[in-house]
């Protein structure tokens, strides 16, 4: 496993991107965010596996997406390059819609017939604690809620404890939050819905070499085994509990290896104060504008 960055934690900051399709472990604070992710290809450097994490120019908005690529080597470089182009050029919009929609458009025209992928998709917004979420066929992430005392796993039919992004009388863009729009994407057969986090809340997205995963007399673990494991997992800080979620999915599978690229990502909301607007924020802004040209 790769080395975990440890002191000083890097931090994301405005229009930041970080992420690929290769061995890695590390976390990442932006505002209102920790973020543990280890990476681990099955049986080369670069695997099937790809996610991605950035930052928008305000700060405010941290986005998180992970991809499960039928296929290797080229198939996984592909995608890789083609999300990271994606996610950059919606880097600073709230509504993940659109990357959802130019995401699954690029793909159907680009990538070889036969190859398909399941992605997830994830917005945090740290103003008001919203996770906005789109889940393209990918393992359905879990929530450890600290208002409920326990983890679930979240789709759309998840019901939200908190105070709904519909409240909310911010404006992002130039644009209400509350007019976030939720349900169906256009053009797309997926779902967009969000969940508020309280701090100290953790999401767990996982790819599927974790549900996949088989004791050594063949009992899988599948979704209700991992959401037992998760609860039996001390809720501590994310870079505590990834290694320990990891040390117990690999007792369950006799100290065997996985037989699959394996990606998770452990977040937290924190109490981080969310940058406010300045000039010393602009001109950084400014100057990554230049830099892409």
């Amino acid at each position: 496993m790769a080395e975990i960055l440890k002191a000083p934690v890097p931090v994301l900051q405005c229009m930041d991107m970080i992420g690929g399709n290769h061995l890695d472990s590390y976390l990442i604070r932006s505002p209102g965010l920790d973020v543990w992710v280890d990476s681990r290809p099955h049986s080369a450097e670069a695997g099937g596996d790809v996610h991605l994490l950035s930052v928008c120019g305000s700060g405010r908005v941290t986005r998180m997406v992970m991809a499960d690529v039928a296929g290797h080597g080229e198939a996984s470089q592909e995608t890789a390059r083609m999300l990271r182009r994606l996610v950059r050029e919606h880097i600073n919009y709230l509504d993940q819609s659109r990357l959802v929609r130019d995401v699954n458009q690029a793909y159907s025209r680009h990538i070889h017939v036969g190859r398909f992928a399941t992605m997830l998709f994830m917005t945090f917004y740290a103003p008001t604690g919203h996770l906005i979420l789109c889940n393209a066929g990918h393992p359905r992430p879990f929530h450890y809620s600290t208002r409920l005392g326990g983890w679930r796993a979240l789709d759309q039919d998840t019901p939200d404890t908190g105070p709904s992004i519909r409240e909310e009388k911010g404006t992002y863009g130039f644009h209400r939050v509350a007019n976030l729009p939720l349900g169906v994407i256009p053009d797309t057969d997926y779902i967009q819905f969000e969940v508020h986090l309280d701090p100290g809340d953790l999401i767990v997205a996982a790819t599927d070499a974790f549900i996949e995963a088989h004791s050594p007399d063949g009992r899988p673990l599948d979704e209700a085994g991992l959401l037992a494991m998760l609860a039996a997992v001390p809720s501590t800080q994310p870079a505590e509990f990834g290694p320990a979620l990891l040390s117990a999915v690999d007792r369950f599978r006799g100290g065997g290896a996985p037989q699959d690229d394996q990606t998770l990502l452990v977040a937290q909301r924190t109490d981080t104060p969310i940058p406010k607007p300045g000039p010393r924020q602009f001109l950084r802004l400014l100057r990554r504008l230049f830099r892409r040209r």
